[in-house]
C-alpha cells in the first residue's frame, strides 16, 4: 500500500503556503507521480501539510526536489516528516 507524510512546518502563513505551492506548479511538473492527495489546513500562521503517496520511494524523491525551494523561501520545520504506512484507503 502506500504511505502518509505529515510535514510539521512552523509559522508557515497562507500567504507563504501560497508563494511556496505557486513556485513548485511553475518550476516543477505537479503532481508528481506518485502523489494521491496533498492537502494543507490549520490556522493561519500555523499551517500543515499531509499527503498521500503510493510509495517511499516516490515521496523521497519528490522530497529532494522540493527541498531547495522550501530552503529557498525559508520554510522551517520542528522535526523530519512523520512517515506512516497506509492500512487502509476508502474512495466514494
Amino acid at each position: 500500500m502506500g504511505i502518509v507524510v505529515r510535514y510539521n512546518p512552523v509559522g508557515v502563513t497562507g500567504a507563504a503556503y501560497d508563494k511556496v505551492n505557486a513556485r513548485i506548479q511553475g518550476t516543477l511538473d505537479w503532481p508528481p507521480e506518485g502523489l494521491e492527495f496533498h492537502v494543507s489546513f490549520g490556522e493561519e500562521g500555523d499551517l500543515r501539510v499531509s499527503e498521500v503517496w503510493n510509495s517511499r520511494e516516490q515521496w523521497e524523491a519528490w522530497a529532494q526536489q522540493i527541498m531547495p525551494i522550501l530552503v529557498d523561501e525559508e520554510i522551517q520545520f520542528a522535526g523530519d516528516p512523520e512517515v506512516f504506512e497506509v492500512h487502509n484507503i476508502e474512495r466514494p
